[in-house]
């Protein structure tokens, strides 16, 4: 009877009072704030899966003319990417923006495996008609376009 009134409020009031005690974790003093919001197990498990996936990829890959100076340079190419792109991102915070990276690097996984090419597929875009350089009109295309991108490049206009 004394854990249900504890539950609804009620009771004694040392069971309210240590509900209501703030909790402080292992390691951390009052008065600090918490460290920010840290990756969970599997998002690192993931992102570092990825990152495996990538080089290992980048050790079998064959460029599509078979000459050895084109494929050093894919191979070199798809290093020096994802190098620049997890280190650009590896203090990042925020779950949303962190599952947005891991779904545009496995999308360009994919599409370099299967197109055989390992730079990012150039997408050709409307250009902008007859909108003035201001106004409404220019406003509206301009998110269209920003819309329209592929998941693949929201990094590559970022980085070059």
């Amino acid at each position: 009877m004394r854990s249900q009134l504890a539950a609804r409020g009620g009771g004694t009031s040392g069971s309210v009072q240590t509900s209501l005690t703030p909790h402080v974790q292992r390691g951390q003093e009052k008065g600090r704030q918490p460290p920010p919001t840290v990756m969970t197990p599997v998002t690192r498990r993931e992102v570092l899966g990825l990152y495996r996936k990538i080089f290992r990829i980048a050790k079998k890959w064959q460029s599509v003319s078979g000459q050895m100076e084109d494929t050093i340079k894919e191979k070199q190419y798809i290093i020096n990417e994802a190098k620049t792109l997890f280190q650009k991102n590896k203090n990042l915070t925020d779950p949303e923006v962190i599952h947005q990276c891991i779904e545009e690097c496995k999308a360009r996984v994919e599409i370099g495996l299967h197109y055989n090419i390992p730079y990012p597929r150039p997408i050709h875009l409307p250009p902008m008609g007859l909108a003035q350089k201001h106004g409404r009109t220019f406003q509206k295309q301009e998110k269209l376009r920003k819309l329209s991108k592929p998941v693949y490049l929201k990094s590559y206009d970022e980085i070059s």
